[in-house]
């Protein structure tokens, strides 16, 4: 079978995805683009050899000869991108996030429903091995119907700052709201039972030392408490608390599935806790099961978070090439992952008033929201804009950024090497690893 002819935007983030084509006999890196340059030379470098074009304009990266785009630019501009690379005929495989605004979220499904294009959501989390195991059991019905879940994703970036924001005061991340990078925690419950959001509480976290420090003018932290379509409740809580933290569990009307623990050192997001009975009310039968996941595959060993930038590009693939059953999270579903955390802070800034979530499949609920561009983007809010933290953005010194931008060149430029290890593995949490290591040099 024909290879998938793939281009990748994104010179950074997109290194997994880079690397998996390198490994798989299903796919082909033929064209990397990205602003960055410098980003493109150390690309160029470890892919010497290979046939690949190098762009720094996605203007003229667009016009090559692929199949298919990877997205993996900042999280904010990824609707645009899609939408322009379908129009041309392209498959498309959308890191996170899928849109910044509801005017976007309605184009890109409008778009994915007039092409006809594969539109694939690479929230990865979907794929780690515990989560992806649960997916499975709660769909054969072993603890019965879902009645709550709680999902976390905490990951404090403050040690990698400088590297993932460049010092820019206006990066994406530096102006996101508490409740807008929620799909590593949502997400993974959505995918596990297929149930969809219609309506969500959103709670925002203080605006502490570390957000001003790194200069970010929002909550580092934030928590949704969903309701689901069959009436469960799910509580998400994600951002940038003390220390990391991915964790997911299930109850169900006969038995509960969760995740271990990170801090009980016997697995983490590898290992998973079976407590079922037979039946609703059979108490006398349940028993504890334990196990820890193992590889599913050998190649996924050499990918990040616990393989599943593997498997997310190795679905889309399958997908592409006629696999109707390949596992991607298509446009619906990944707006059923996003949209809980947009209409959070919706419900932040009126109070905590719950807010309804909107079914983006039925053409007539999209109406009222073809317009609506409410962000803390300047450039795309127009008199929508929103802040960044509910009371109101701070007052950050240009100092902070001067620091950030500082740290980031010496950083990059290091003899440690650390920083191209962490691109080279496409992932900055491994950056945030060797900082660990190397004392925060």
């Amino acid at each position: 079978m024909k290879k998938v002819r793939i281009g990748v935007l994104g010179a950074f983030r997109g290194t997994s995805m880079i690397n998996y084509c390198k490994i798989a006999d299903n796919a082909e890196v033929v064209a990397i683009c990205d602003k960055w340059k410098e980003g493109l030379e150390i690309q160029k470098k470890e892919n010497e050899g290979l046939n690949i074009a190098y762009f720094d304009n996605f203007d003229d990266f667009i016009e090559y000869d692929m199949d298919a785009v990877v997205l993996a630019n900042y999280a904010t501009e990824h609707a645009p991108f899609a939408i322009r690379a379908m129009k041309k005929g392209m498959h498309v495989f959308s890191e996170v996030l899928p849109v910044q605004t509801m005017k976007e979220a309605v184009e890109l499904i409008e778009c994915v429903e007039k092409t006809g294009k594969i539109y694939a959501y690479g929230e990865n989390y979907c794929y780690m091995p515990a989560p992806y195991e649960m997916k499975r059991l709660y769909r054969e019905g072993k603890i019965g119907e879902l009645e709550y879940a709680e999902a976390e994703y905490l990951h404090n970036c403050e040690s990698i700052w400088p590297s993932i924001t460049y010092g820019d005061k206006n990066h994406w991340r530096n102006n996101m709201y508490a409740t807008y990078y929620c799909t590593h925690s949502i997400g993974p419950i959505i995918h596990m039972t297929g149930l969809r959001p219609v309506s969500v509480i959103g709670i925002e976290g203080k605006l502490n030392e570390r957000s001003l420090r790194t200069g970010r003018k929002g909550s580092t932290w934030g928590i949704e408490m969903i309701t689901l379509e069959n009436g469960a409740i799910l509580k998400s809580i994600h951002g940038g608390l003390y220390k990391y933290s991915n964790y997911y569990s299930l109850y169900g009307n006969k038995g509960r599935l969760e995740t271990g623990r990170e801090d009980a050192g016997l697995g983490g997001i590898d290992r998973i806790y079976i407590n079922a009975d037979e039946y609703p009310g059979g108490y006398e039968t349940a028993k504890l099961e334990t196990y820890r996941m193992s590889e599913r595959n050998e190649k996924e060993k050499t990918f990040g978070h616990g393989g599943s930038d593997f498997w997310s590009m190795y679905y889309f693939i399958r997908r592409i090439q006629g696999e109707k059953d390949a596992d991607i999270i298509d446009v619906y579903e990944a707006m059923d992952m996003f949209l809980p955390g947009l209409f959070a802070y919706r419900s932040i800034l009126k109070g905590g008033v719950p807010q309804p979530i909107p079914n983006l499949r039925n053409k007539e609920e999209r109406e009222a929201f073809k317009n609506d561009v409410a962000c803390t983007d300047p450039k795309v809010a127009g008199d929508q804009l929103i802040p960044a933290y509910s009371k109101g953005n701070p007052d950050i010194p240009d100092e902070i950024y001067d620091y950030l931008k500082k740290k980031w060149n010496e950083d990059l430029h290091s003899d440690t090497g650390y920083t191209h290890m962490a691109f080279h593995q496409g992932e900055a949490q491994k950056k945030d690893e060797v900082q660990k290591k190397d004392g925060d040099k």
